[in-house]
């Protein structure tokens, strides 16, 4: 998979996705200081899925309307140290193939995942004895 790691994400977790064979650009090498526009604008045109730790790029992402070709993944975990960052991000990152085209905050113990082009939302638990994902529901979102 093709992902554009933003300036807050860390550089262990960079380094796990590109050992897995993943294709991963990191903004704090190829364009530090660039606006949450600027970096989203960046997924749209090079189709990868952005990793962050930024929340601002939730509303952001449903204001641009993006395509089913970008995917944005927020993390809302404890940060220890960025070894174990790289150790979740690795895990959650195996556990599903279609990033693309959803808006996903991966919390500690779920993953909620939005369309971006069908306004609806999908809960996941993560099953901590396992590598498994169980789907909880799905709601539609009006407006």
């Amino acid at each position: 998979m093709r992902f554009l790691a933003n300036e807050n994400f860390p550089l262990d977790a960079v380094e796990a996705l590109r050992q897995k064979v993943h294709d991963v650009l990191w903004i704090r090498v190829e364009s530090p200081g660039i606006s949450d526009r600027e970096v989203l604008s960046r997924a749209q045109a090079e189709n990868r899925i952005l990793l962050t730790f930024d929340q601002d790029f939730g509303e952001l992402a449903f204001r641009s309307r993006l395509p089913a070709s970008v995917g944005i993944i927020l993390f809302r975990i404890r940060v220890p140290s960025g070894s174990v960052v790289a150790e979740k991000v690795a895990k959650v990152i195996s556990l599903r193939d279609d990033w693309y085209g959803h808006f996903t905050v991966i919390e500690e113990d779920k993953i909620r995942m939005r369309d971006l082009t069908v306004r609806s939302l999908i809960l996941y638990r993560v099953c901590s004895a396992s590598t498994s994902l169980h789907r909880v529901g799905a709601i539609r979102i009006k407006g």
